[in-house]
């Protein structure tokens, strides 16, 4: 059988990782257009009340919904994300949440994906949505 899917984690350690996920501790678990995981440590990522920061869910949502939207659309072409939401159901306090995102529309110039963040109870802590907007080839 001809193995004609990309390796998308490959791909993306030859990319590199963005500095933001980088300073978050986001670790990517699992990659692909369908589906993508990864968690991120509650320490370091707290408000001052020890709470895991709302803006570091965000950080997550996004960085997942436009990792999955690049790896949609090939290298070869640039996006940015244009629209994000999230809703907070519960508080984390340590360990680490885990995202999984699924996309809700592939298309050729716009990517849409819900992405749900867990803590390690598998208690929902948060639910996220991104768009992003695939650019045309500059020529």
């Amino acid at each position: 059988m001809a193995h004609d899917t990309p390796d998308y984690m490959d791909l993306l350690r030859e990319r590199g990782q963005g500095a933001l996920d980088k300073k978050m501790g986001i670790e990517l678990l699992e990659a692909s257009p369908q589906r993508l995981v990864a968690r991120m440590p509650v320490e370091g990522n707290t408000q001052p009340i020890g709470l895991l920061h709302g803006g570091a869910n965000v950080v997550l949502a996004e960085s997942l919904g436009s990792i999955g939207t690049q790896l949609h659309a090939g290298p070869e072409r640039r996006i940015v994300g244009v629209d994000i939401n999230a809703t907070h159901h519960k508080s984390a306090v340590s360990g680490f949440v885990t995202a999984v995102a699924t996309p809700v529309s592939l298309g050729k110039t716009m990517c849409c994906y819900d992405i749900v963040i867990t803590n390690e109870k598998g208690d929902r802590t948060c639910t996220a949505r991104i768009t992003c907007l695939i650019l045309s080839e500059r020529s």
